[in-house]
């Protein structure tokens, strides 16, 4: 694939980020973009989207099993829920269909 370097950064890494092929390969890309306090950051988002999702904890109980705080809880939560991106849900429903597959 050939990339055009004069596109929006942002838009420029979500395209390479959607060719990785491997979470191996995913796993070397992130640990040389991100500091490891971007990598527990982003970590522990999705962590927390996942328990979100499926409803079963409250803020407070998320906040005191991860440590995460319940800013960031209620953040991830807006944008699971109420957000036009529907990024994190998008993610979470393709990882379900594929679980009962």
């Amino acid at each position: 694939m050939s990339y055009n370097l004069k596109t929006n950064p942002k838009e420029d890494l979500a395209i390479v980020l959607s060719d990785i092929v491997s979470p191996q390969e995913m796993n070397s890309f992130l640990t040389d973009l991100c500091t490891p306090a971007e990598l527990r950051a982003l970590s522990e988002r999705w962590h927390v989207a996942k328990i979100l999702d499926s409803n079963e904890k409250s803020y407070r109980q998320i906040n005191s099993e991860t440590g995460v705080s319940t800013t960031t809880i209620a953040r991830v939560a807006r944008f699971l829920k109420d957000e036009p991106h529907q990024g994190y849900r998008t993610v979470l429903n393709r990882l379900e269909r594929i679980k009962n597959d």
